[in-house]
């Protein structure tokens, strides 16, 4: 008998193989696409926040001015206390986003919540307000979260883009943490009190390259379709829940639960994204 077997083994090894080569390029391809989402972020980025520091030197000259004018200790010193708090915080914006640029390490670690997102809206402060968005914040003492925190602040930073992108003619958003200790998480909730997004597009939000919107709004931000994406993937890498709620005309509630540092055994995930985007995708 002529040996068969033999040759059918081969032809299922070789699609086996051509699977395996398949996903290995799939993986490369995803990786090289969220590093040139990053980057693109940055950009925009920085473009938000370059009207804001341009200000920020604005008040350091004039008040520099005004303590070389006038001879007087009062005018001096009070010349001083804004020449010091301007560049207080010229030097957190800058530190901010050198954090988001720089690559840090995939490592979790013992994580502030609190300080993740007061760190986000520091960057968002100015946008936020020019689009009258007003922010409430809700957050109590939790138990730190197991967490890589450049790459949840970028997770963050997407949620709180597309709330802003929704609510066009201004808006509300409210920010809770709260320690789920029924599942022994720490769970950021993020509503906004915007249009809303019809039932039949929920089960869409999460997969790739999916918008409604032809391109990015003015500011420049969104039409990817690749942000939400990327949130969903970094948050289950970190082994937690991202989970979306809304209502057309009430708005809509993301909420992200992240595992309590203190019940998380096991060395750190191999499995979190090397390249995360924190480029907004836009509400969809």
């Amino acid at each position: 008998m002529k040996p068969f077997h033999s040759q059918n083994i081969v032809n299922q090894r070789q699609p086996e193989s051509e699977i395996a080569e398949l996903k290995s390029c799939n993986q490369m391809l995803q990786a090289q696409l969220l590093q040139a989402q990053k980057q693109s972020a940055l950009g925009e980025l920085v473009g938000t926040t370059t009207h804001e520091f341009n200000n920020v030197l604005m008040t350091i000259l004039n008040y520099a001015k005004m303590g070389l004018r006038h001879q007087d200790v009062e005018t001096r010193n009070k010349a001083f206390e804004k020449i010091l708090a301007a560049s207080q915080r010229a030097s957190k914006m800058t530190n901010s986003i050198l954090a988001m640029a720089r690559n840090r390490t995939d490592q979790l670690e013992p994580t502030d919540l609190r300080r993740i997102v007061d760190d986000t809206l520091f960057l968002l402060e100015r946008e936020l307000q020019k689009y009258r968005i007003s922010v409430e914040l809700d957050l109590p003492d939790v138990p730190l979260a197991m967490a890589n925190g450049n790459q949840i602040q970028q997770v963050v930073m997407n949620i709180l883009i597309n709330a802003r992108q929704a609510m066009t003619g201004g808006g509300r958003i409210v920010i809770r943490l709260v320690h789920d200790a029924s599942t022994q998480t720490v769970d950021i909730s993020i509503r906004d009190y915007g249009p809303g997004i019809p039932e039949s597009q929920l089960p869409k939000l999460f997969q790739p390259y999916y918008t409604t919107k032809s391109g990015p709004d003015e500011t420049g931000k969104g039409g990817t379709g690749l942000g939400l994406f990327a949130c969903r993937q970094i948050i289950e890498a970190h082994r937690g829940r991202v989970r979306v709620e809304s209502t057309v005309g009430q708005g809509t509630c993301f909420t992200i639960k992240l595992p309590v540092a203190a019940v998380t055994t096991g060395p750190p995930l191999s499995a979190l994204p090397k390249s995360i985007p924190q480029s907004p995708t836009p509400r969809i």
